[in-house]
């Protein structure tokens, strides 16, 4: 097995285990506690795992706090928890866009390389798949995030009532793909607020 790989496998073998001995991952992989100790070296740098005893544990509050504070992945712009739109990569990693449009925008670079996205529903407050949500768009509720706004909804039957009450167009996730791209591709440049 190549460093590269065993140093994502054991970042991933970690992240699901909370914490791990050496000694263990040693064994696993083959190598020596050495060799181990190298491999992590760039996880403990980074924060995202902790020395422990004998061991190591990930260490999910900074990993957390690190990644808010990076901001968008696509745009760069600090994002809060109400809006924010999540890929989890073929690589383990976990990207936060700002917004549904971001976090859109963000889908089309990277295509296969996402495993999963999740997004919030706009009047639930709940998480749900974004390939199974519905994104409304061109409405006139402004959220401050950026343009063109995308809102996105667990139900087709709450989009529809929203944008009944302040306008907008309902679409799938692969409509709303071609919309946002169609959209930024004849306005220029995004991410800049709603007025």
């Amino acid at each position: 097995m190549l460093p590269l790989e065993r140093k994502k496998r054991i970042r991933a073998l970690i992240e699901e285990e909370r914490h791990m001995k050496i000694s263990e991952l040693s064994k696993r992989f083959g190598v020596s506690e050495m060799t181990i100790h190298r491999d992590i070296k760039p996880l403990l740098e980074q924060g995202v795992i902790t020395k422990t005893f004998g061991g190591i544990a990930w260490n999910q509050e900074t990993y957390e706090a690190k990644a808010q504070s990076q901001g968008c992945v696509y745009c760069g712009r600090n994002y809060t928890e109400r809006l924010a739109y999540r890929l989890i990569l073929s690589n383990h990693n976990m990207e936060t866009a700002c917004c549904a449009h971001c976090g859109l925008m963000r889908h089309i670079q990277l295509d296969e390389e996402v495993m999963q996205a999740i997004c919030p529903d706009f009047l639930r407050h709940t998480t749900v798949s974004a390939p199974l949500a519905w994104f409304v768009m061109d409405t006139s509720v402004h959220m401050g995030c950026c343009h063109p706004q995308v809102l996105t909804f667990e139900w087709r039957e709450h989009a529809d009532k929203f944008v009944k009450g302040f306008g907008g167009n309902v679409y799938s996730f692969e409509e709303a793909k071609a919309v946002v791209l169609q959209k930024m591709n004849g306005e220029g440049n995004c991410c800049h607020p709603s007025n």
